[in-house]
């Protein structure tokens, strides 16, 4: 018999549910990116169950540009079934205070240029 049946096994430690979402146009970023939030967000459309702080692996793909960009964030937001005024069920996903979530913030800001400052409608607010 090998290894020592008196050792406690290791705790099971529960990683990050992993999303992707690839955004096609202007538009579905604009209404998707949360620029309210300190290091800037992603609503992601799902219908998986979050929690608020739960970690969450996205993986971003935006429109014609060939990087993906790996963010490892928290839910910061949750949009439930059936929510007022149509809004899409989904998570909000804070980027991290790092180089993936700044990376990622100031590429997201680049595209949007002026469309930030809009009042049109978001997924979010």
């Amino acid at each position: 018999m090998t290894g020592n049946p008196t050792e406690p096994s290791a705790p099971a430690i529960a990683r990050p549910s992993v999303l992707s979402l690839a955004i096609k146009e202007k538009a579905a970023l604009y209404a998707a990116y949360m620029p309210f939030l300190k290091n800037g967000g992603m609503f992601v459309p799902t219908a998986k169950p979050y929690k608020i702080g739960d970690e969450i692996y996205l993986i971003l793909a935006l429109m014609d540009d060939t990087n993906k960009y790996p963010i490892a964030g928290k839910v910061a937001w949750i949009t439930p079934p059936a929510a007022h005024n149509n809004k899409a069920q989904g998570i909000g996903v804070h980027f991290p205070d790092d180089e993936t979530g700044q990376r990622a913030k100031l590429r997201i800001e680049e595209i949007l240029g002026a469309a930030l400052r809009s009042s049109r409608a978001t997924h979010t607010l």
